[in-house]
C-alpha cells in the first residue's frame, strides 16, 4: 500500500524500512530533526535507505535517543538507468559540485579515475558518499549511486566489460558535430581532467570499439560544466528523462 502524510523533512537512514518499522536515529540525525528542524512527536519524515523505496515515519521519541516508526510507504524504490559518471578529481568544491549533479541527474555509479594530467586534491570516498546521500534527501531519490574510490583510467578500462557502452568527451572534437548511437544501456561518460587527456589516453581511448568520442559544443567546458552537458546529452538521447 502507498500512501503519503504531510512532510517537509527527507532523511536517508541505513536501517531496514517497513510498515510499523522502528528506525532509531544517530546522534546527528537526532540533533537536525529536533534542534535544526524542531520536529515534536508525531511529525512526518520522508525516510528511504536506498533499498525499500520511501516510507513515512513517525516520530515516536524525541531527543538524543530519537525514534521512529514507519507508518507506510508513499513510493516505490525507483533505481536510476544503468549510467556510469566516470571524471577525473578537480579541487574539492568542484569535485563536489559533480557528486551532487551527477546523483541529481541519475548516476547509478559514481567514479573518480586518475589520468595522467590528473592535478587535484586527495579524493576520499567517504566525503563523496556523505554528498552522495545529501544530494539524494534534496532531490527526492530512493536510491543512491555506487561511489568508487579514485583508480587509474587505464586499469579501469584494462578490466572494461566491453558490453557498456563508453561515451568519451573528447574536448580535441570541439565545435564537430557529433551524435550518440546505439541503445539505453548499459553506458559510462568519461569526463577528463582541466588539462584534457594525454596523447596516450587519447590515442587509447579511439582505439576502443565500444568507445564512443563526442564533443560537447564549439566552448571548452570546464569539468564539473562538461560532466552536466554530457549527463543531459546521455540522458536526452537514452536515459529515464524519455
Amino acid at each position: 500500500m502507498v500512501c503519503s502524510m504531510a512532510s517537509k523533512v527527507r532523511l536517508f537512514v541505513d536501517h531496514p524500512l517497513g510498515q510499523g518499522q522502528t528506525v532509531p536515529l544517530s546522534q546527528g540525525q537526532g540533533h537536525y530533526l529536533f534542534n535544526v528542524m524542531r520536529l515534536p512527536v508525531g511529525a512526518v519524515v520522508s525516510l528511504f535507505n536506498g533499498r525499500d523505496g520511501e516510507w513515512d515515519g513517525v516520530v515516536a521519541q524525541a531527543g538524543k535517543r530519537g525514534a521512529l516508526v514507519c507508518e507506510g510507504q508513499t513510493r516505490p524504490l525507483v533505481p536510476p538507468p544503468d549510467l556510469w559518471l566516470m571524471f577525473a578529481p578537480v579541487k574539492k568544491a568542484r569535485t563536489d559540485f559533480i557528486v551532487e549533479k551527477a546523483v541529481e541527474m541519475g548516476a547509478a555509479r559514481i567514479m573518480p579515475v586518475l589520468t595522467d594530467f590528473t592535478n587535484a586534491e586527495r579524493v576520499r570516498g567517504d566525503k563523496m558518499l556523505a554528498h552522495v546521500i545529501e544530494a539524494a534527501e534534496q532531490c527526492g531519490a530512493t536510491a543512491l549511486p555506487v561511489v568508487d574510490e579514485p583508480v587509474k583510467l587505464g586499469r579501469v578500462l584494462d578490466g572494461w566489460d566491453p558490453t557498456r557502452r563508453l561515451m568519451f568527451c573528447d574536448e580535441a572534437m570541439i565545435g564537430q558535430a557529433s551524435a550518440l548511437s546505439g541503445d539505453r544501456g548499459p553506458w559510462a561518460i568519461l569526463i577528463g581532467p582541466e588539462g584534457g587527456f594525454s596523447d596516450g589516453e587519447r590515442d587509447r581511448l579511439r582505439g576502443l570499439p565500444f568507445a564512443h568520442p563526442v564533443s560537447l559544443g564549439p566552448r571548452i567546458l570546464r569539468a564539473e560544466t562538461a560532466a552536466v552537458a554530457a549527463m543531459t546529452l546521455w540522458q536526452n538521447a537514452f536515459g529515464d528523462w524519455r
